[in-house]
């Protein structure tokens, strides 16, 4: 909350006020809720732009860990033989 006041108070600094028609005085451009939901926004959109950086970085780590020398293509893959004692083990916890 207190980025957007900050946010929204560095805006009406910038933005120009205009008088307003019925003579009353100066006008403001925007509405605080305006400028809050602008302040939220600009901050979602930064966030968003930060998670589709990391998520590049994380892809291409991915992608680097599964091609790193690991290549498995036309490769048998060999079966352990299970031995009667690790049989007798594993029927005897009940883990078929």
């Amino acid at each position: 909350m207190e980025e957007d006041k900050k946010i929204i108070d560095e805006k009406k600094k910038e933005e120009p006020t205009t008088p307003a028609d019925d003579g009353e005085g100066i006008q403001q451009t925007t509405t605080p809720l305006i400028d809050i939901a602008n302040a939220a926004a600009e901050r979602m959109e930064k966030a968003n732009e930060e998670t589709a950086r990391l998520l590049k970085i994380q892809e291409e780590l991915l992608i680097r860990k599964e091609l790193g020398g690991r290549a498995e293509a036309g490769q048998e893959v060999k079966k352990k033989e299970e031995t009667p004692q690790e049989y007798s083990k594993r029927v005897m916890e009940n883990r078929l």
